[in-house]
């Protein structure tokens, strides 16, 4: 019982081997065939094989539903190519060999294709098959090479805009993940597939010349082995060879004739999911033209001369088709009606497909960090069109990441077709921060403040400092270096941009997870120290604020054994997130002026004047220490002079830095933050001990 469920399996497995192997086989014995010589009985079983395979291929390009289904369609026609060819090379080793015994002599293929194309008559012979190669290779070949060349072009420029459709579905909720990524493939299988096919074309193109220039050779040297060597006459040779010849070249071009024919059909046909059938009586079944087209033919039956049997029985059957599809428009609406009250019957509705209910997963969260380009920036961030920019995102987090003491979330990127062609948005929590527009084929010369002389190029300002910069060409890079411009790439600037937004708004980018992680690694070392903040002393949301604050005011979290130190020590006492902020920076104060003013010992400052120190003491109480007690004229005024004050430090190469009371210090930092935001304040109680403070200027200072 149990003997053809084994012997199932065995022939499974064989037939499996035998489809991974078929294909090499028949290319080598297909090159053999040009080698070795054949017996006239194994030519005509392989011919018959290449006639039956042609004709395969062809039925398969009109009953495909879509040309992506036939995918193997160029390789198909290569091995096809190549077997013909061989077969070409074997047969006119046998004509010429022993043509001269006699038409039979290479086959019973060759000479019943020969006997059926002359009739009788080698002129007409010979003419008809000229005509033969002619419509193979100046209509049919050259028409579907012209095509696919065509078709092919059109669909590479194509893929950008379809892949941005894909996207713009995507985000807008019309499809889901797999959808979109079904759809990609599809793009890009139809890309690869029509590029194929400009090539593939080039085979069937060559074929047809071959099996002309083959037939030449093959009269030719027929006729002058046949007199010279075998000591025939021109008549019997002319009878024999031309016979042969005709009948080897026919054999060929049938098959070539059949799969050009199958080519211009695979790359006319439309991409869509309909047979060849189908499309063609759907779009040439119109009522109205078959109607017309049947009074026509009419017309002309009876006009007198005219062959009327032959036009009036084409005019009846038009004007039947016509009838028949008018009689099919009007049956399917009544159909419709029965069907659809049939299907009121319980249990009826069962196949109904009901359309899916909305949920939970259709709501997409919001992107901490984006980044959308324009469809002209794509090759920007495709990797296979030489994009840096993903690999440049990467390091600005990475080096962002290490300066600030927490791991950057991750960029997420997409193309926007709202946007322009040449532009990029940044957003965070998905409010735009930045946008600015590029030219991704030049470079950006950006004036550092000192040049020796200028660049031709389109003006502009660098997205991320508001420098002076010029667009210009990538020949002129070295130029432009050697007049003091410091040039960067396309994918510099989105990403110079980019870490200017990260670092102003550091802030923002931490949140519970990103602290709780932080926690989880300090106690890997520390455990103690950690089980003593949360929630022994604080709330885990009071120490994100704390963090938040520093990395609001530009302090990095990166030493967080020291701050969550701090936090023990005095979040017992107070819960104040500023007195807490304030504790966290004095603590950190050697990290602070290291950022500030690096290494030297000694600190450039601005101070105000004791009586304007006074009297912002005495806004800040009667406003409770938010700043807004401050008169404008007064805040404009001291904004100016910080101002004017931070340019002449900054001329200078030193840091712009502004030393205050810890009463004032919290508040100027926010007052100047976003007007001046080169300039860094300190309180008197976050300059080290062993660190000595100059003093440059005194704001407010009488004349």
């Amino acid at each position: 019982m149990q003997l053809p469920s084994v012997f199932g399996k065995f022939d499974r497995s064989q037939l499996q081997h035998a489809k991974g192997v078929a294909t090499p086989l028949l290319i080598m014995a297909a090159l053999a065939m040009v080698v070795l010589p054949m017996p006239p009985l194994l030519l005509d079983i392989l011919f018959s094989f290449n006639i039956a395979l042609a004709l395969v291929v062809l039925l398969v390009t009109i009953y495909v539903r879509k040309p992506l289904e036939f995918a193997i369609f160029p390789s198909v026609l290569l091995v096809a190519t190549i077997l013909r060819l061989a077969l070409n090379v074997a047969s006119t080793r046998v004509v010429l060999l022993e043509g001269h015994n006699g038409p039979g002599a290479a086959g019973a293929v060759i000479e019943s294709f020969g006997h059926v194309v002359i009739g009788g008559n080698f002129a007409v012979g010979i003419v008809v098959f000229l005509i033969l190669i002619i419509i193979n290779f100046v209509v049919v070949t050259k028409g579907a090479g012209r095509i696919a060349e065509v078709t092919a072009r059109f669909t590479l420029d194509a893929m950008p805009g379809k892949q941005m459709a894909i996207d713009a579905d995507l985000n807008s909720g019309f499809i889901d993940q797999d959808q979109a990524r079904k759809r990609r493939d599809e793009v890009t299988a139809e890309a690869d597939f029509y590029g194929s096919m400009d090539g593939a074309t080039k085979f069937v193109k060559g074929d047809a010349i071959a099996g002309l220039v083959i037939v030449g050779i093959n009269l030719i040297g027929g006729l002058f082995i046949g007199m010279i060597q075998h000591g025939l006459t021109f008549s019997e040779s002319l009878e024999i060879y031309t016979l042969l010849t005709i009948g080897d070249g026919l054999v060929a071009q049938i098959p070539g004739l059949l799969l050009s024919i199958g080519t211009a059909i695979i790359v006319t046909r439309q991409n869509k999911d309909t047979n060849m059938g189908e499309q063609m009586s759907g779009q040439l079944g119109n009522i109205k033209v078959l109607t017309v087209a049947a009074a026509l033919l009419f017309i002309m039956g009876i006009v007198p001369g005219m062959p009327h049997f032959a036009f009036l029985s084409l005019a009846a059957a038009v004007g039947g088709a016509a009838y028949f599809l008018q009689h099919q428009k009007k049956n399917p609406a009544s159909e419709l009606v029965g069907r659809g009250k049939a299907e009121l019957v319980p249990g009826a509705s069962d196949n109904i497909q009901p359309q899916k209910e909305i949920s939970w997963d259709d709501v997409q969260p919001v992107d901490i960090i984006g980044l959308e380009v324009g469809y002209r920036l794509i090759p920007l961030v495709d990797k296979s069109q030489g994009g840096e920019l993903l690999t440049r995102i990467k390091g600005v987090r990475k080096k962002l990441s290490q300066e600030l003491g927490f791991l950057v979330p991750a960029v997420h990127i997409r193309d926007n077709l709202d946007l322009e062609p040449n532009t990029y948005r940044v957003t965070l929590m998905g409010v735009t921060s930045g946008s600015s527009e590029l030219r991704h084929d030049n470079e950006l010369a950006i004036n550092p403040g000192q040049v020796f002389g200028t660049v031709k190029g389109i003006a502009t300002r660098d997205p991320a400092f508001g420098l002076e910069a010029v667009w210009i060409p990538k020949n002129q890079r070295e130029h432009a270096q050697t007049l003091g411009y410091t040039v960067v790439d396309a994918a510099t600037v989105v990403a110079t941009h980019l870490s200017q937004i990260l670092s102003n708004n550091a802030a923002s980018l931490l949140g519970h997870e990103e602290v709780q992680n932080l926690l989880d690694m300090l106690a890997k070392t520390s455990p103690k120290l950690v089980e003593a903040l949360v929630p022994d002393t604080m709330a885990l949301t009071a120490v994100v604020k704390v963090l938040q604050n520093l990395l609001h005011e530009g302090v990095p979290i990166r030493d967080m054994r020291t701050i969550v130190q701090t936090l023990v020590d005095y979040g017992a006492r107070s819960q104040d997130i500023d007195v807490l902020t304030a504790a966290c920076r004095i603590a950190l104060r050697r990290l602070i002026v290291q950022e500030v003013a690096g290494s030297a010992d000694e600190i450039a400052v601005m101070t105000f004047a004791p009586e304007l120190e006074q009297m912002l003491h005495q806004s800040m109480q009667a406003a409770g220490n938010d700043g807004s007690g401050i008169e404008p004229g007064l805040a404009e005024r001291i904004q100016n002079s910080l101002r004017e004050a931070s340019q002449q430090q900054e001329l200078s190469g030193e840091p712009a830095v502004l030393l205050t009371s810890g009463i004032l210090r919290s508040v100027m930092a926010r007052f100047v933050k976003y007007t001046i935001p080169g300039l860094r304040v300190l309180s008197y109680q976050e300059i080290p001990d062993d660190k000595q403070v100059r003093i440059v200027s005194v704001v407010g200072q009488a004349g």
